[in-house]
């Protein structure tokens, strides 16, 4: 369901965190995936994100996730110890033609999203019905 693990999907990691910039440290949304018999779940861990700062977009195939966290010190503080990363995040996944994209809905809870893209019609496992004949006999 998703495209480019393994080698590819450290790449497309790799390129995110590249095109992320100083402000998000290269961190990485962590994200968990699964599948049912009907569709696709994803789960992403935002804490600390306003759920009007999340964006979900999927185009060719890709899944695209940003979101912001801003800096919670004062612009006039000094920091003292500065470890949770803050800015724009982003993340990408490349998904399988086997989903129905505009299908997807999303919900935030808590600091996680919860993504379900449905699989497509034609992805989907169906029986295939055998008609009834006559048996035909075997002459030596």
């Amino acid at each position: 369901m998703l495209a480019r693990t393994g080698v590819l999907g450290d790449l497309d990691r790799l390129t995110d965190q590249l095109e992320n910039g100083a402000s998000s440290a290269g961190t990485v949304i962590p994200a968990d995936a699964w599948r049912d018999d009907e569709a696709l779940y994803l789960q992403f861990d935002l804490p600390g994100m306003d759920q009007s700062t999340i964006e979900l977009t999927t185009e060719h195939q890709t899944l695209t996730l940003t979101a912001e966290r801003p800096s919670p010190i004062p612009a006039d503080a000094r920091p003292v110890l500065t470890e949770r990363p803050t800015g724009r995040f982003t993340r990408r996944l490349a998904l399988s033609d086997a989903l129905d994209t505009a299908a997807a809905s999303a919900a935030y809870d808590n600091g996680v999203l919860t993504l379900r893209i449905p699989l497509a019609a034609h992805a989907k496992p169906r029986k295939i019905a055998i008609s009834g004949g006559t048996p035909k006999q075997l002459t030596a």
